[in-house]
């Protein structure tokens, strides 16, 4: 049996079990909202611009609070913030069943990432309270268990109730498992704070946030307008200034939101390194295949789901894999084998045209998802192994808005490239707005409206042109993530080397 901290006046395996649930609500709020991205769009309408904000609202307002979250969970009381951000995530669910315009989705979208923060931040760092440090990493591997498991099932449970009941039923799905939770964290969790907190950083938190707001917007305008646009790089521009105020601020404040010095120890770098890393060779397809599959294939909701599973159903055992290795290797050569292993994946399903069908994608979906089942299987583990509880809520609150913020600039960024792939395969003959508009259309799956700017041709010749564009430039970005995986994996190998005393000193660095 676990052996738990005395203090806490009810069960922990209680708290963990309204963490975990309010954990599988958040990557199916993700990836289910990928799934119904398309029907949303054929239900409502709206631009290519505006339903790629139905997954970058989420991701933007989820990431750009984490950290703030989680000083504030330390300062105003974990409970408190996890039971408001889950019943702001419930309500604002609630009210996207009834929404009637696209622009109205992406608000409340924009609000429930900001909730999904606040429940995170709040949520892990009451979990931390809870267990005695030996059992502390083993409680945060199943939590990313969940995570995966929501990642894994997520596509084709939404797919289905999409097909059977109406684009609305996914949002209702997240709203149900949520008042769950809820209702399990209201009896089960206690309220704790770290007696330490001396108010939150609200110039560091403002900068931080209109950093990663202004970058995000940058990279989504860049798939529009191109990077040479004069607003893209004054967004970029301006994002960079923020980040350097932001830096300048923390120096200076006496309890700042992000605490730099943990920067200085190669191993704590290196935990941060792995999420950025399973974003570029993992996540950003959970966003990607979908809308392909649907809008460029012409596959059915549910029949997307399935092809998801083959990338996503690896996450349900390898990460306790990767945990069971641990006894003979060390996490470093664990997590860059796995990134070694996704960028073959990648390079492998670069190889397989987009209209391929059977089962040519199968094993290569296998092979990338197995591949980020590896680190991340151990990066929960490893964050919260390194400084001391009394800080859990900005050490969670630093590695779930470096995990988080990285998904959303990485989706952002991965589908600017692949509008950018897409455009010089793209008829000579359109004008340029019409390029870059054909372009954005079919980085976001959405074929018909990037038919309708082509010159009048036999439909069937048209579909076909735009597949084999939309099929070369996917290729192409395949191989960019490749390298990303592979130079990820290099740069783990250095910096999670085993070094005597490092934990220690990044624990020790933490609390002084």
């Amino acid at each position: 049996m676990p052996q738990f901290l005395p203090a806490t006046g009810r069960g922990p395996w209680m708290v963990l079990a309204s963490v975990c649930m309010a954990a599988l609500v958040l990557p199916l709020s993700f990836s289910g909202g990928a799934v119904a991205t398309p029907a949303i769009g054929r239900a409502l309408g709206g631009s290519a611009t505006s339903l790629g904000w139905i997954t970058n609202a989420f991701m933007l307002g989820f990431g750009s609070c984490l950290m703030a979250a989680g000083a504030l969970a330390d300062q105003w009381g974990r409970k408190r913030l996890f039971l408001l951000g889950l019943s702001t995530f419930c309500l604002a669910g609630l009210a996207l069943m009834l929404a009637r315009s696209v622009w109205q989705i992406d608000l409340l979208r924009a609000l429930q990432g900001v909730a999904a923060a606040a429940t995170l931040a709040g949520g892990t760092a009451a979990l931390a309270q809870e267990f005695a440090a030996a059992q502390r990493a083993q409680a945060f591997s199943l939590l990313g268990t969940t995570f995966g498991t929501g990642l894994a099932f997520g596509p084709l449970l939404t797919g289905w109730l999409i097909e059977h009941t109406g684009w609305q039923a996914g949002f209702a799905l997240c709203t149900g498992l949520g008042l769950l939770a809820l209702l399990v964290g209201m009896v089960a969790m206690r309220e704790s704070r770290d007696p330490q907190a001396q108010g939150l950083d609200w110039p560091g938190a403002l900068l931080f946030t209109s950093m990663l707001a202004l970058l995000t917007l940058g990279m989504v305008e860049a798939a529009a307008r191109g990077w040479h646009s004069p607003l893209v790089i004054a967004l970029l521009l301006a994002s960079a200034i923020a980040l350097l105020l932001f830096i300048a601020v923390e120096r200076r404040v006496a309890r700042p939101m992000l605490d730099l010095s943990l920067f200085h120890y190669p191993r704590f770098i290196g935990v941060q390194v792995l999420p950025i890393a399973t974003c570029y060779c993992y996540v950003v397809l959970l966003v990607l295949l979908p809308l392909q599959l649907i809008g460029i294939g012409g596959y059915s909701e549910v029949a997307a789901g399935w092809w998801m599973l083959a990338l996503s159903a690896p996450m349900l055992v390898v990460p306790l894999a990767a945990a069971w290795l641990t006894r003979w290797f060390g996490p470093g050569p664990i997590s860059a084998a796995g990134l070694l292993l996704a960028a073959g994946g990648l390079l492998w399903l670069a190889q397989i045209p987009v209209e391929a069908g059977g089962m040519a994608r199968v094993l290569p979906l296998l092979l990338i998802g197995s591949g980020a089942g590896l680190p991340w299987g151990l990066m929960d583990g490893l964050s919260v192994s390194m400084v001391p509880k009394e800080r859990a809520g900005m050490a969670t609150g630093i590695f779930s808005t470096v995990r988080v913020a990285g998904e959303g600039i990485a989706l952002a960024m991965v589908t600017a490239l692949l509008a950018g792939f897409i455009t010089p395969h793209l008829p000579a003959s359109l004008e340029v707005a019409s390029l870059q508009t054909a372009a954005q259309q079919l980085a976001m799956g959405e074929l018909r409206q990037a038919l309708a700017l082509l010159p009048a041709q036999p439909d069937a010749a048209a579909t076909l042109g735009l597949q084999k564009a939309y099929g070369q430039a996917f290729a192409q970005l395949l191989q960019v993530l490749a390298a990303i995986a592979t130079v990820s994996a290099l740069v783990v190998l250095g910096l999670l080397r085993p070094a005597s005393g490092d934990a220690l000193q990044v624990a020790d660095a933490t609390a002084q």
